[in-house]
Formats: C-alpha cells, structure tokens, sequence
C-alpha cells in the first residue's frame, strides 16, 4: 500500500487511536489536566489522526456523517496553527466522546 492510499491512512487512524488509548490509560479528567506530557503526546497524536483524515480526503464524508469528518480535519489545523487556544477539556472530549465513533468506522471500512 503507498503512504496515499486510503486504508493504509484508516488504518494510521486506528494505530494513533490505540496510542491515545494508552497515553490515557488510567486517567480521568482532573489527572489528564495536571499531566502535560499526557496532553501533549495525545495533542500530537490528534494531529496525526486529522491529517490521516485530510489526506483521505471525503470519501468518507457522507458514509459517516455521524463522524463529522470535515470538522476532524479543520481540528487539525487548529491544533496546528492555533495551539494556543486548544482547551484541555475539549481534548478530553474529543478523545472520550468522539474518538469510539471514529474508531468503530474505521475498523468497519477495514472490515475488522
């Protein structure tokens, strides 16, 4: 598969959704806001997942409406170019309310 093809970049999707899954292993919100480093690996591991979700493009688009994947990818130049104004609870919601969604329909693309 090259870098460009859309299930290797579902499946770059799943790989930092696992990743963040375990950098918040153990954590609630009150610990994840006093443990930058935990912030800042899930922060770098949200950037990978928007651009994965650029870079696919909108095929996925209206499969998944429920994923909103053109606000995913407007996520990403947010945490990119106005990582100053990122909210650690909204962080915390994206991975605790978002995150299962999109990794169920990434795994149901790849027919996991």
């Amino acid at each position: 598969m090259s870098s460009s093809d859309p299930l290797k970049r579902i499946a770059d999707i799943l790989d930092q959704i696992a990743r963040i899954e375990s950098h918040l292993a153990g954590l609630d919100l009150e610990s994840f806001r006093k443990n930058a480093l935990a912030q800042d690996a899930v922060e770098r591991c949200l950037e990978r997942i928007c651009e994965a979700a650029r870079k696919i493009g909108e095929d996925l688009d209206e499969r998944y409406p429920e994923i909103d994947f053109p606000n995913l990818r407007r996520f990403g130049s947010i945490l990119r170019h106005d990582y100053g104004d990122v909210d650690v609870e909204i962080i915390w919601q994206v991975t605790v309310d978002r995150l299962p969604r999109l990794k169920e329909a990434c795994r149901t693309e790849l027919g996991r």
